[in-house]
């Protein structure tokens, strides 16, 4: 890979400030939450906490996978936090969400990879805020639909799961994943009726053909909504940038996944997987814009 690590002008995230920020940011600390904001060093904090708006992130903040893409804490967990469902959905009442996303470390060294947790919390958040749509970006559960299916049955009302790159990628990618899992992972989903969500990085030395054929077999699955952003390398011991792509690849990519059939497509270089994913659910679940 022919790695540049000057980032070009399209790349200028919105710095944090204002009172949204700040409410957020103690809401955060105040309730001991997590959040992928923070931990995965997503570049649009700056933005969404402006807004009002986190991803809260469950289960801990040390992920038992080594993925050379993310900047989240690689270990073995040491606890499982089981208050946390209550406290999540009471941040989701303070922030005043119509619409909440909810994602996780993968915590492979429990029985049922946290599913129970995730349960826990989706009704936790609706039992306490019956209003709010929620958003899921769960891991694979290692392919077990058993463990899916316990966060399926408490009915969020859009389930994601990312792709991240293409198939030929994913072992230096994602290392511990894998394409045909999370493929059945979106498939299962479904065919049980969600409203399923997927997303890819750009920049990690895919091909034009490669990417094309990806989003082809979400489609087959049925996937209906779509992110794609530009990899970031989060840390010189992660994967280098293979290249930078531009606004005008994101909006031809955009304009392809439209065209085969994806009913909403997030695409541009600063896009990750919850960037503006209230206006999503808004088209599915027919609420309004966050309230703050």
């Amino acid at each position: 890979m022919a790695m540049t690590t000057r980032k070009p002008d399209w790349l200028r995230a919105k710095l944090p400030s204002g009172k949204g920020y700040g409410a957020v940011r103690k809401m955060v600390d105040e309730n001991k939450l997590h959040t992928v904001c923070q931990s995965a060093q997503c570049p649009n904090l700056g933005e969404c906490w402006s807004r009002g708006t986190a991803t809260l992130m469950i289960l801990g903040n040390v992920c038992t996978r080594s993925c050379n893409f993310c900047a989240i804490q690689t270990g073995r967990p040491t606890e499982l936090d089981l208050g946390e469902p209550a406290r999540v959905a009471e941040a989701v009442a303070k922030m005043g969400l119509r619409h909440c996303v909810i994602t996780s470390v993968t915590r492979d060294e429990l029985e049922d990879g946290g599913a129970s947790v995730w349960a826990a919390t989706i009704r936790a958040i609706r039992h306490r805020n019956p209003n709010t749509a929620i958003e899921v970006l769960t891991p694979d559960f290692r392919g077990r639909v058993k463990d899916l299916d316990t966060v399926l049955e408490a009915n969020p009302d859009i389930f994601n799961h990312n792709i991240e790159t293409v198939e030929r990628l994913q072992k230096p990618v994602r290392v511990q994943a894998r394409y045909d899992r999370t493929m059945l992972i979106l498939e299962h989903a479904a065919k049980k009726g969600f409203v399923t969500k997927s997303g890819l990085m750009l920049g990690l030395g895919e091909k034009k053909e490669e990417i094309a054929n990806t989003l082809q077999d979400l489609r087959k699955i049925e996937t209906k909504i779509l992110t794609l952003g530009q990899y970031l390398q989060p840390t010189s011991r992660h994967l280098p940038v293979d290249r930078w792509v531009t606004p005008e690849e994101f909006q031809a990519w955009k304009d392809y996944a439209l065209s085969i059939g994806f009913e909403i497509v997030e695409s541009g270089p600063l896009v990750r997987s919850s960037y503006h994913a209230e206006e999503q659910s808004a088209s599915f679940t027919g609420l309004n814009d966050v309230a703050i």
